[in-house]
């Protein structure tokens, strides 16, 4: 069976960091995904993130699923006997927590609890950061230093926490549609029980296992950018499944809006290797634009090929 790799983090830190660098160099290259353990995150911690998260859920938000809109589409399609699928919806429960919006209250130690982890996750999304600087060849804090502009702390820092419940047909609706993120690094915590996670590899769907107390990171389509493709973001997806509630809580490391990304200098390509060095003409298939406008296109065609999104900004 073809898995996405499991690397140990702590390993970093010894006699094995060349090996570990070249792993996760492996891992954003021919993968897009992979899974860290030892990461540095106690066990603990991420036990009462899941405690709090399915306690959230129960109490706060699983009779408005019941209700929502997924559930009555596919109730309507099973009701009419209609072949096909339910579109343009995902069998997902799901909200945002930042730094400045608000979180659900009525759920003892969700606040305390999901604080903590995202102070933990952040330092590790930037960790993980610099370990892709080092491997593509980029001065340390480079990814950083452009996702915050510069000297700023402007980037965007969100944690998507969803629940999967048991869907009665799943073969008639998607988890969550196919797709690949906007923005930079991604680390989640996915459930220990139930899978569901699927990334396409060389054309076929391959499922993320799970690991427990496993970090997946993967790296978006910013990432893509500033490694001018070299790590490319990877279409990935959730199957509904009929048994097991799916807990998933994604972060997301990403640029400010008002950040230019672009790929690194360091990383053009010589497209001219006959003439003379000074003379060479460096080139790119990717544009330079504002965060801002590209998520502007993306929020309209997530689920679309991501070519086209790339065409579709402007040119600074």
């Amino acid at each position: 069976m073809t898995t996405i790799p499991v690397i140990d983090f702590s390993k970093l830190d010894g006699e094995e960091r060349a090996h570990t660098l070249a792993q996760i160099s492996k891992g954003c290259e021919e993968w897009g995904f992979f899974q860290l353990v030892n990461h540095g995150i106690p066990v603990e911690l991420l036990e009462r993130v899941k405690k709090v998260s399915a306690e959230c859920f129960k109490v706060e938000r699983e009779e408005a699923f019941k209700n929502s809109k997924p559930v009555k589409l596919l109730n309507e399609l099973v009701k009419t006997k209609k072949s096909g699928k339910v579109e343009n919806v995902d069998w997902e429960d799901v909200f945002l927590l930042t730094d400045d919006n608000e979180w659900p209250s009525k759920t003892p130690q969700f606040k305390e609890t999901m604080k903590e982890y995202r102070s933990e996750l952040k330092q590790l999304a930037e960790r993980v950061m610099e370990v892709i600087d080092v491997n593509l060849g980029l001065s340390k804090g480079y990814i950083k230093k452009v996702f915050n502009e510069g000297e700023n702390n402007g980037a965007f820092f969100g944690t998507k926490v969803s629940h999967y419940p048991p869907c009665p047909h799943p073969e008639k609706v998607n988890g969550l549609r196919a797709h690949t993120d906007a923005g930079g690094v991604i680390l989640l915590f996915q459930d220990d029980q139930v899978d569901g996670l699927q990334i396409l590899k060389d054309g076929e769907w391959i499922d993320v296992l799970p690991v427990p107390y496993a970090i997946v990171i993967n790296t978006g389509d910013q990432i893509e950018v500033l490694s001018n493709g070299k790590y490319k973001s990877v279409w990935h997806r959730v199957l509904s499944k009929p048994d097991g509630n799916r807990r998933s809580i994604a972060s997301f490391y990403n640029p400010s809006l008002k950040a230019t990304i672009a790929p690194a200098p360091e990383l053009l390509v010589d497209d001219q290797k006959d003439i003379k060095k000074n003379e060479m003409e460096l080139t790119t298939t990717y544009p330079t634009f504002v965060f801002g406008e590209y998520m502007n296109v993306y929020n309209e065609q997530k689920f679309l090929p991501k070519e086209p999104r790339f065409q579709a900004v402007g040119t600074v």
